[in-house]
């Protein structure tokens, strides 16, 4: 009796669960994209951080040490300017982590036999990608260094204790001490706001639909831009809390400083919650209960926080990785979260994220709500 009771409540639950093939599709596709992104996105070894290079010597000896950093694959020399206030903007915007300043003088004093001093700024807003850069530039300095020596010595026919032959001066900005905390809270906001207004828009519009009130919506004066504003209007009172509870934890608690616009950020924010909420409103006019509309929303998010910079550095990430991450709106407000909150920068140096995410808000918003008027009509 037991086992024909056990035996049949299991086999109405495969057959509930095979009348709904889209969540079934899902709960197997799902593991499957987790051990892609887990498997290539998930690693800290980071390689071919864009490089600012400031070369005022522009000799022979400067050109072979930048040949040294060139070689190597963890730099890439990307960039190449003629003043400090460039190499700033560039680092300011986040298209470059790090910069080597060469001085005027550095050819001349290797052929005087004197140590040269070389400059090495780094971007300590991401810590990983701060360490790691830090450490290369040290150990290819120390390695070009020790082979200068050697090959002076060789000339001279000489051997022994030596100096070294070039002296690389580090520094990291707005993050000196290469807080992780620093990193890490900033990017919450971002995740905070995608997490929870795409879930409970989600869910919150397949409710009504579930038990029947969405009817006795449509049937009222109401028009249905009113009734998606309606809906969503709630949920952005919500993120914005959140987004303002987050600031003040991280300052209070973990000493996170403000150094942009408080107005600036809350603006920013604002528009991207534009997409999440347009997001959530989409997954809701391709689901039927709530139960699809989490997995849906899981299956949207998921991505989301490995391909936007979020745990782990998208330089090592693999080449196909990093061109999907172009898709991916909270990519760019990361960006626009933590030169606010770390860098201080204005809205000058973060356009192209700014204009990535408004295009992002028109399409995905514009989509949404087309596709739930329809689906009212």
């Amino acid at each position: 009796m037991l086992n024909t009771r056990l035996f049949s409540l299991i086999r109405k639950e495969f057959i509930q669960i095979l009348r709904d093939p889209r969540t079934l599709a899902l709960t197997f596709f799902m593991p499957v994209m987790q051990l892609f992104l887990l498997g290539y996105a998930a690693t800290n070894d980071v390689r071919n951080v864009p490089l600012i290079v400031f070369d005022q010597d522009k000799s022979p000896a400067s050109r072979t040490l930048l040949d040294a950093y060139r070689t190597a694959d963890y730099f890439h020399l990307d960039y190449d300017v003629n003043n400090e206030s460039e190499m700033r903007q560039l680092i300011d915007a986040g298209k470059a982590r790090a910069a080597i300043i060469i001085p005027p003088d550095y050819g001349d004093q290797l052929a005087a036999g004197r140590q040269a001093k070389v400059a090495f700024v780094i971007d300590g807003s991401d810590p990983t990608i701060a360490n790691t850069a830090l450490a290369a530039a040290n150990l290819i300095g120390q390695a070009k260094a020790i082979d200068i020596v050697v090959q002076r010595l060789s000339a001279r026919g000489q051997s022994g204790a030596f100096q070294p032959a070039i002296a690389v001066r580090t520094q990291v900005w707005y993050n000196p001490d290469l807080v992780s905390a620093y990193y890490m809270i900033p990017a919450m906001i971002g995740l905070i706001l995608q997490f929870l207004t795409t879930i409970l828009t989600a869910t919150a519009v397949v409710r009504e639909r579930e038990r029947g009130t969405i009817e006795q919506l449509i049937v009222t004066p109401i028009r249905a831009w009113e009734l998606v504003v309606g809906k969503l209007i709630p949920y952005v009172v919500i993120a914005f809390i959140d987004t303002v509870e987050i600031l003040v934890a991280g300052v209070l608690l973990f000493g996170v400083p403000i150094n942009g616009s408080l107005p600036l950020l809350l603006l920013l924010s604002a528009l991207f919650l534009v997409t999440t909420l347009g997001t959530g409103l989409f997954i809701s006019t391709i689901s039927n209960t709530q139960q699809e509309a989490m997995l849906s929303a899981m299956f949207t998010m998921l991505p989301t926080i490995f391909l936007s910079g979020f745990f782990f550095p998208l330089a090592a990430m693999p080449w196909f990785l990093q061109g999907l991450s172009y898709v991916v709106p909270l990519r760019y407000f990361l960006i626009v979260v933590r030169g606010i909150v770390l860098k201080g920068v204005g809205a000058e140096a973060l356009w192209p994220e700014i204009v990535a995410i408004s295009i992002f808000a028109v399409v995905i918003m514009g989509t949404a709500a087309t596709r739930f008027r329809k689906r009212l009509d």
